[in-house]
């Protein structure tokens, strides 16, 4: 009996011990390239933490990690989500950093030729004749930036029942790399690694609220030591931001 017990009592500790290895990571879908380099490296120094990347909307993210998803870090695409999650109590502002900066562009397939001035007297609607596709403009990140811009430069009337919301921004990149969309509105970053668009334009930053890449522990992660020392690494490592610059972010200092 008292073998049985000590037996017991070990699996206990040992998942216990198993489950502080684990990180979970809820990122933006921009960031998929690169902090999928990142955990790579990470895990080659650290082999006996597991750090599970979740990627998606950061709208779409923090409404998980509300709603009381496994998660120790919350890397978003714009502020707003990140003190979304602060006003629901489930991060703490003292442990949020802005920690990246990314710029808005235009894309379309490589194969066409489509003009673009980002001025409020180009006629944009005119200049393409399919469908422009961009993040969902109420919620996703991207196309919260996409609808100020398009605002701002009063185009947005005029290329009403021709926007495409998506999911996120990699779903966007994606109908733009099969025609299905003439035109994108993305993030530099994702233009960057696509093979099949191009850019032809990048609005102006004052056109938008700052593209702000902020990360944070989450309330569960601060408890996670394993969380702690990647959320550092990723910070502060120059491999991780050699990594960030190589996929076209800009680290904020």
């Amino acid at each position: 009996m008292i073998k049985k017990m000590l037996l017991a009592s070990g699996l206990i500790s040992f998942v216990g011990f198993s489950h502080a290895e684990t990180v979970k990571v809820y990122a933006a879908a921009s960031l998929t390239n690169a902090l999928t380099d990142i955990v790579e490296i990470y895990e080659k120094q650290h082999p006996q933490t597991d750090i599970v990347p979740v990627f998606g909307a950061s709208s779409a993210l923090a409404k998980q990690i509300e709603a009381g998803a496994k998660s120790d870090v919350f890397f978003s695409a714009d502020v707003d989500w990140m003190n979304y999650l602060i006003k629901k109590q489930m991060i703490h502002a003292q442990q949020v950093k802005p920690l990246l900066s990314n710029q808005l562009v235009v894309i379309s397939p490589k194969n066409l030729n489509i003009s673009f001035k980002a001025q409020p007297n180009f006629n944009f609607a005119q200049a393409f004749k399919g469908r422009l596709c961009t993040g969902q403009m109420e919620s996703v990140p991207v196309g919260k930036y996409a609808k100020q811009s398009l605002i701002k430069l009063n185009w947005l009337d005029s290329l009403k029942g021709r926007i495409v919301g998506t999911d996120d921004v990699r779903s966007a990149l994606a109908f733009v790399e099969r025609g299905e969309c003439e035109v994108g509105i993305v993030y530099k970053t994702d233009a960057l690694i696509s093979q099949k668009v191009k850019i032809i334009g990048t609005f102006p930053q004052n056109s938008h609220h700052p593209i702000i890449y902020p990360m944070a522990l989450t309330k569960q992660g601060e408890k996670n030591a394993d969380a702690q020392q990647f959320n550092q690494f990723v910070h502060r490592n120059p491999q991780a931001k050699a990594i960030f610059v190589k996929y076209g972010f800009i680290v904020n200092p």
